[in-house]
C-alpha cells in the first residue's frame, strides 16, 4: 500500500467512525476498526465491530443502508478528487483475535 493510499484508507476510518457515531441510535455501540482502500483509491472498505453481538446484523443493516450518506460526508470532509465507493463489513479479524485472547486468558 502506497504513502497516499494508507493516508486515506486512515482519513477514511477516522471519518465514518465520526459519522456512524453521530447517526447510530445508541442501542448498539458501532466501531470502525479499520478501513481498506483499492489501490486505485475506487473502493474502500470499512470494517465495524458492534457490541452487543446480538445486534450486529441491525447494525449492519443499518451502516449499509447509510452508504451513501457517509459518501456525501466524506466528500465534503476530504480534500481528494474521486471519493471510493463504500462497502462495509463485520471485522471478523478482531472477532477472532478476542476468541484466541479469551482462550488463552482460560489457560
Amino acid at each position: 500500500m502506497t504513502e497516499r493510499t494508507e493516508k486515506i484508507s486512515q482519513m477514511i476510518r477516522k471519518l465514518s467512525a465520526e459519522f456512524l457515531g453521530r447517526e447510530n441510535n445508541k442501542t448498539s455501540l458501532i466501531t470502525v476498526t479499520s478501513s481498506d482502500t483499492s489501490p486505485d483509491l475506487k473502493k474502500a472498505t470499512i470494517f465495524i465491530t458492534v457490541l452487543p453481538e446480538s445486534r450486529e446484523a441491525t447494525a449492519l443493516d443499518f451502516a449499509k443502508r447509510k452508504r451513501a450518506e457517509l459518501r456525501d460526508y466524506l466528500k465534503k470532509n476530504m480534500q481528494i478528487k474521486t471519493i471510493p465507493f463504500i462497502d462495509i463489513q463485520i471485522d471478523r479479524g478482531e472477532k477472532n483475535r478476542q476468541k484466541i485472547d479469551e482462550l488463552l486468558r482460560e489457560k
